[in-house]
């Protein structure tokens, strides 16, 4: 019976850890080997999943609609995860230039590089068409568009409740090494907010989750 007990503890006590011991973030422990001689990152376009109710996809134009929804979705996330490193760039909290959106997104289209096309490349050939050293890209999955100014505020899930928000969605960043294709850093965050968050107050609050942990910032402690 007494053997009973602790083992019943045992199960109990390794259940109450498995959240805590769920990783939302990687990092390579190679990451300092490849990324020292670092300067510049490309950040990608995001592949954007909306789930829409039937009639959203109806008020958007349908399916081809709500394609052109995602493709402009996943150009806004790209866009503010680019303001937010120029920013920490900026003040000196990361180590590393970001190439223009802008610069970033001709060069695909000059080279063809459709969204159907880049799933299908390999980031060391991405970096090398972009001439930067390390890949940032990822992938946005909402119920609900973050740049129609319909969201009102941010809660990232912890566990508990969401106390009333309206829209739940999943954001993965992830960066590569540009010579070796080594996935150097990987961040999968969850999250739910209400009415009124646009796309940069989403991804600055998201971000700033990961400061300690992004591994070009000078908190990095890893």
């Amino acid at each position: 019976m007494k053997h009973l007990f602790l083992a019943a503890l045992l199960v109990l006590g390794a259940s109450g850890l498995a959240p805590a011991q769920t990783r939302e973030i990687y990092t390579s422990p190679q990451f300092r080997a490849l990324a020292k001689d670092h300067k510049t990152l490309a950040v990608l376009p995001f592949r954007t999943t909306l789930q829409l109710r039937p009639n959203e996809v109806t008020k958007n134009g349908g399916p081809d609609g709500v394609r052109v929804l995602e493709a402009r979705e996943g150009l806004g996330v790209q866009s503010a995860l680019q303001s937010y490193l120029l920013k920490k760039r900026a003040e000196n909290d990361i180590a590393v230039d970001v190439q223009d959106v802008a610069k970033t997104n001709a060069l695909l289209a000059k080279n063809g590089v459709t969204p159907e096309k880049m799933v299908t490349m390999t980031m060391e050939e991405l970096a090398q068409l972009l001439g930067v050293d390390g890949v940032v890209s990822g992938t946005f999955e909402s119920s609900q568009p973050m740049s129609n100014g319909a969201a009102l505020a941010l809660t990232l899930l912890s566990g508990y409740g969401t106390g009333g928000a309206t829209n739940t969605g999943k954001l993965v960043i992830s960066i590569n090494d540009g010579k070796s294709g080594e996935l150097l850093w990987k961040y999968d965050k969850s999250l739910s907010r209400g009415y009124g968050s646009d796309t940069n107050s989403v991804i600055t609050n998201i971000m700033r989750k990961a400061a300690r942990q992004f591994p070009y910032s000078k908190e990095f402690k890893g």
